[in-house]
């Protein structure tokens, strides 16, 4: 019978790809396990390239999680009550978790806050392996201007002048983006086959990023999956530091953040993302990709 080991981390694209470190580490510290990945089910599409899940279980959120006496739980879903309780009630043999060993500490970058979890249970994590692949920048600039809140989302007439000053730039964005993502679309005057949102998959974004010259977006997860793909990039911050979300540094990758802290969560764009300017943006694009 074989060793189960669950992985639970029930949020978005750039929550997921933030733990590609730790989950390989797993997977080297536990050959013989099979690895399950608790995880919302329209990410499946980046398991293959992660390489370190062999099941995954449709988990959005905290939980609970449909799984039954593993031999070992993960937390890489977060500190709080809820993902702690649903790991134990799955009657785990062995649960790695913050609340039940190392202390949880601010300031620290979401991928090294993973991979110290795993350090002070004594497996090796090496925070740089989050590449899935690296582009052959064929493809086209992507600028995408959506967010998950309001606070990070930089306005769409400056997202314009920025795609209207690129060459070859479609623009991206989820369902729920559509509106923004063609407000800049059309204010950029871009034919509408340049207009992607609403009509890509996960397995078409990552398809296109993957062979991407150029992401220019905000704290999102395109962000995340550009350093996956070592596409370079340009990452405008508001209310969060990228000290805590940004790419790594170097290899053509710009996190533009004008120092001011807020809450990531906001219902209007945070003052310190409208600090940066328009011709910051284009200058840095146009730096990464000379």
């Amino acid at each position: 019978m074989a060793l189960e080991l669950l992985v639970l981390r029930g949020l978005g694209l750039g929550d997921l790809l933030t733990t590609v470190p730790a989950l390989r580490a797993l997977r080297q510290a536990f050959p013989r396990h099979r690895i399950t990945l608790a995880a919302p089910r329209a990410l499946d599409a980046l398991l293959p390239l992660i390489g370190a899940v062999d099941d995954q279980v449709d988990v959005s959120g905290p939980g609970p999680v449909p799984f039954h006496r593993p031999d070992i739980a993960v937390n890489l879903h977060g500190k709080g009550p809820q993902s702690i309780e649903a790991l134990r009630r799955t009657e785990p043999g062995r649960l790695i978790s913050f609340g039940t060993g190392p202390a949880w500490q601010d300031g620290v970058h979401e991928v090294r806050r993973w991979c110290g979890l795993l350090e002070w249970h004594g497996i090796p994590a090496d925070p740089t392996d989050l590449t899935l692949g690296i582009s052959d920048r064929t493809g086209p600039a992507i600028v995408h201007p959506g967010a998950a809140y309001p606070a990070r989302r930089w306005p769409p007439e400056r997202f314009a002048k920025v795609a209207a000053a690129l060459e070859d730039v479609v623009v991206t964005g989820n369902a729920e983006e559509v509106p923004i993502a063609r407000k800049v679309a059309e204010l950029a005057g871009l034919p509408p086959e340049r207009m992607l949102a609403g009509q890509t998959r996960m397995a078409d974004l990552i398809d296109l990023v993957s062979r991407a010259k150029l992401v220019v977006c905000g704290d999102t997860g395109v962000a995340h999956l550009a350093t996956a793909f070592c596409v370079p990039s340009v990452v405008l911050f508001g209310p969060v530091s990228p000290a805590l979300w940004g790419p790594p540094p170097g290899w053509r990758h710009v996190a533009l953040w004008a120092g001011h802290r807020g809450d990531p969560h906001g219902q209007r764009v945070d003052p310190g993302l409208l600090k940066i300017e328009v011709s910051e943006v284009v200058d840095a694009a146009l730096e990464v990709t000379s």
